[in-house]
């Protein structure tokens, strides 16, 4: 395996420095002191909001091919717009009051080197281009440009023909009964030499709630992520999905993913770690990624680059041997609507040996199943799963 080569571009040491206005109620310059947050804007990104001053550095993640294309053909132009307010909308509109902005310029010198670069550092004037601006508001910041390796993998669950052969056999029971539930399934992760290298196995049935069609918070289905070990499996970690209620949560998948140290039970228990907790759209999917950044809470998932309609980000518990295993990027999977594929992204230094990128391949292929898994029972499997009753089969290899 070799890693693929990847950027974090990282914003932080946000502050803004206003002038003393002698008439400060008809003055177009807020003082600093106001509540004040930043939009940071890169082309074909998602907009990232922080408040001034910041606690903990905003980050994109790109590949090599991304960058490059966004400083040859896109001014490589980083724009960070300064509002004051409180973020967020109010009755459909921002609620936010534009005071100006600054743009920092990539350029590919940025990462020629192994070593992470420093595009800017200090005091820049907003709005530097203005005519006849005397006395301007300034914005401290930091941005900086380094190298991230991964290993990239693509599993095709629905593709069976692909060249890439991946995971192992779908199996349910109560094959001839109508599905009051879905439970069985299994997912084996096979090396090139056949061995199987990492399993996820669904230990509590997919159910729906008393009186609905949905799988509830309150009663989750649930993955046991496995690795070999000692002539057995051993728990590693643990995936639970859920399908979220609401008007607009309805349409989301909810989820949840510990960590299982050894002295953990296949149900969690107190040792259980969560390192990431939030949703995704079941019906155009989005990113499940797992990114224990410096300057977050070691128990926490934090990544700026989830491409979710909904990233309520959480996590909890004590997590100091989590932090010591998985500090920074661990990984990120894309999870189709449709389920058509899902690339899945690891960082390098989680990666040892083959187990290590199998057992991440598992828990991305289980995230990917889950969204099936949570669909109404009112609905029909996607017709790449409907063989599941027939024990249709399939192999992943990493």
């Amino acid at each position: 395996m070799d890693p693929c080569p990847f950027i974090r571009i990282l914003v932080g040491s946000l502050a803004l420095k206003s002038p003393v206005s002698p008439k400060p109620a008809f003055s177009a310059v807020h003082p600093s002191s106001s509540p004040c947050f930043c939009k940071i804007k890169l082309k074909n990104f998602p907009s990232q909001i922080t408040s001034i001053p910041s606690s903990q550095p905003t980050c994109f993640n790109l590949s090599k091919t991304q960058f490059d294309k966004l400083v040859h053909k896109s001014n490589g132009l980083l724009k960070i717009e300064i509002y004051t307010g409180q973020s967020g909308k109010s009755c459909g509109f921002s609620s936010g009051k534009l005071l100006g902005s600054v743009a920092v310029r990539l350029d590919g010198k940025s990462v020629e080197s192994s070593r992470s670069a420093v595009v800017q550092n200090g005091w820049v004037l907003v709005n530097e281009g203005a005519k006849g601006r005397r006395g301007a508001m300034q914005l401290h910041l930091n941005v900086r440009v380094e190298p991230d390796p991964r290993f990239v993998f693509r599993s095709s669950l629905l593709e069976p023909s692909t060249s890439f052969k991946w995971l192992n056999s779908l199996k349910t029971g109560n094959k001839d009964q109508p599905v009051k539930e879905r439970k069985g399934w299994s997912i084996t992760i096979h090396d090139l030499s056949g061995s199987p290298v990492a399993a996820a196995s669904m230990v509590t049935p997919f159910v729906p709630s008393p009186g609905t069609d949905r799988v509830s918070r309150s009663n989750p289905g649930a993955w046991l992520i496995l690795r070999p070990g000692d002539n057995t499996w051993k728990p590693w970690g643990r995936l639970e999905a859920w399908r979220e209620r609401g008007s607009r949560g309805g349409n989301h998948l909810g989820y949840r993913f510990d960590l299982l140290p050894d002295a953990a039970v296949v149900g969690g228990g107190d040792a259980a770690v969560t390192v990431v907790s939030s949703t995704l759209s079941a019906k155009t999917g989005g990113k499940f990624v797992i990114d224990i950044g410096a300057g977050a809470s070691p128990a926490s998932s934090r990544s700026s680059s989830f491409d979710l309609e909904s990233g309520d980000e959480s996590g909890s518990g004590s997590a100091s041997w989590a932090e010591l295993l998985y500090w920074g990027f661990v990984m990120s999977s894309t999870v189709e609507g449709g389920g058509r594929h899902a690339e899945v992204e690891v960082g390098v230094q989680h990666v040892a040996c083959t187990e290590d990128a199998a057992a991440f391949v598992a828990v991305a292929a289980a995230m990917d199943l889950s969204v099936e898994a949570c669909r109404p029972f009112s609905q029909n499997l996607r017709k790449g799963l409907k063989g599941l009753r027939r024990q249709q089969s399939q192999e992943f290899v990493v």
